[in-house]
């Protein structure tokens, strides 16, 4: 039975994301945000007026140890999310944190490390693992029910424009840690290690098409999963009508995902092989649906953290889309190398950071 405490939730970082995080808590009956902080004591006090927030700071750590929050909620972007994760831990708080978790794989090894040492939780927010029809394919995948999931196509086809890299600290391999791999591509390379597991090897490269940036605007690779998928993959900023997807074909069935930034059931669709139509019947979706979101990732985040138990599959396995992605930009800056996941562990580059080669085909 969840514990009748009330979660004390502070939040830092007012960007659009920490809307949803806003929202998302003012949902949750047993939890209630109580603080926030922003480099802008002006906007942390209009983000606070705005959710109705009893309390705003211009400092992470006097918001801590005023508040002593349970919960801290981290909606910042990736460069500093490792000294905040850290300073949370010091305070006794849990942490949730927006994707991508880190710049680096080193500073998300901290974070855990950290949180370990703390015995506090770390969470990370991929919510396109939420909703029940990505629920229910897992388990047809989990269960067997579709035979083996054999080969994967998963494309992350948005469009960013000149202005959107004009902000100071995007498209530099400094500020914000990688391209459109990193920033974008990751949530559906996320979904896709949802549903199919492990990695076992990674082939990438790099490309400059367009966009004024030093990091990439196109990135292309392959993921060979550990249960023996063979998965392509393009990423790109460069794609006026945008589109996020996902196909899996295994030995019964063709399941697809299209969607751009969130999906419900009508998003999802399982096709049969020939001679399989019958056991389709089965594989129908719940009558009771629920869209991805942050407000099921949160709530099933708290309802844990109340428990006292582990955390959900949605927001378990911090570090696994965060090395497939460390994998291509390693993979890319040898040439189209093979990366496995023994190869990462003791890179010597990559590991501290994701700068690679970028090729340039811009005209």
């Amino acid at each position: 039975m969840t514990s009748v405490k009330t979660l004390r939730a502070a939040l830092v970082g007012t960007g659009a994301v920490a809307n949803a995080h806003a929202r998302s808590v003012a949902a949750y009956p047993r939890a209630e945000l109580v603080a926030v902080a922003d480099l802008s004591p002006e906007k942390a006090q209009e983000f606070a007026e705005r959710y109705g927030i009893a309390a705003a700071y211009g400092d992470l750590d006097e918001m801590l140890a005023a508040e002593h929050p349970d919960v801290v909620l981290i909606c910042t972007p990736p460069g500093p999310h490792r000294s905040q994760s850290l300073a949370a831990f010091a305070a006794g708080a849990h942490v949730i944190v927006e994707k991508p978790p880190a710049p680096s794989l080193d500073e998300l090894d901290d974070m855990r490390a950290g949180a370990e040492a703390a015995g506090r939780q770390l969470a990370v927010v991929f919510q396109q693992r939420t909703g029940t029809a990505a629920a229910h394919v897992r388990s047809l995948l989990q269960s067997g029910a579709l035979g083996r999931p054999l080969v994967a196509v998963c494309q992350t086809l948005w469009f960013r424009d000149a202005d959107y890299f004009a902000v100071p600290w995007r498209g530099k391999w400094q500020t914000e840690g990688g391209g459109t791999t990193l920033g974008h591509g990751i949530h559906q390379i996320d979904l896709l290690a949802h549903l199919l597991g492990d990695w076992s090897s990674v082939q990438g490269r790099l490309w400059r098409l367009d966009r004024e940036t030093e990091t990439e605007d196109v990135s292309t690779a392959t993921i060979v999963f550990e249960q023996g998928v063979v998965a392509q993959l393009i990423t790109s900023a460069v794609s006026p009508r945008e589109a996020s997807s996902i196909r899996i074909d295994t030995q019964k069935a063709t399941i697809t995902v299209d969607h751009v930034y969130g999906h419900g059931h009508e998003n999802w669709r399982v096709t049969p092989a020939p001679g399989f139509e019958s056991e389709a019947e089965g594989w129908g979706f719940p009558d009771v649906e629920e869209r991805s979101d942050h407000e099921p990732l949160l709530r099933d985040v708290f309802d844990a953290l109340l428990d006292g138990g582990p955390l959900p599959a949605t927001a378990d396995a911090p570090a696994r889309s965060l090395e497939i992605v460390a994998g291509i930009y390693a993979s890319a800056a040898g040439d189209g190398a093979v990366i496995t996941p023994e190869i990462l562990a003791a890179h010597p580059t990559h590991r501290a950071g994701f700068a690679s080669p970028v090729t340039d085909l811009r005209r």
